[in-house]
């Protein structure tokens, strides 16, 4: 995923401030999903969703305004009601690490239990 940096991602020193990139991991994740063909609506349809259990960042290099960066993310591993994500984020222009992630989601039945991956998705991950 590409993004482009605007004014309103940086801080005062004009570099991106560090909560906004968990906004851009996010979002690389479910274009992974789009792509897999999951559209998210389908969590909805089989009553289940999914939250963020764990996040580990390492940030190597700041992105500033007017950078474009490139957000991308990889299914590691999938267990009965977890998904492993490894993400990084690149300077474009430079190919630039600027951090790199791990990331645990775990699926939710509308309780907030966990609950297994429904098959039909699981298989579209596969």
């Amino acid at each position: 995923m590409e993004k482009q940096i605007y004014y309103h991602d940086t801080d005062a020193g004009g570099v991106v401030y560090y909560g906004r990139y968990l906004n851009y991991l996010e979002e690389a994740r479910t274009q992974y999903l789009v792509h897999k063909g999951i559209d998210p609506d389908l969590f909805r349809q089989k009553k289940f969703l999914y939250a963020v259990r764990k996040c580990t960042i390492t940030y190597k290099a700041p992105a500033r305004y007017g950078d474009t960066i490139i957000c991308d993310a990889n299914l590691l591993r999938i267990t009965a009601a977890q998904l492993f994500f490894k993400q990084t984020i690149r300077d474009k222009a430079t190919g630039r690490l600027v951090l790199e992630a791990e990331i645990t989601l775990v699926s939710l039945n509308k309780d907030f239990k966990p609950t297994p991956i429904p098959e039909e998705i699981r298989s579209l991950l596969s």
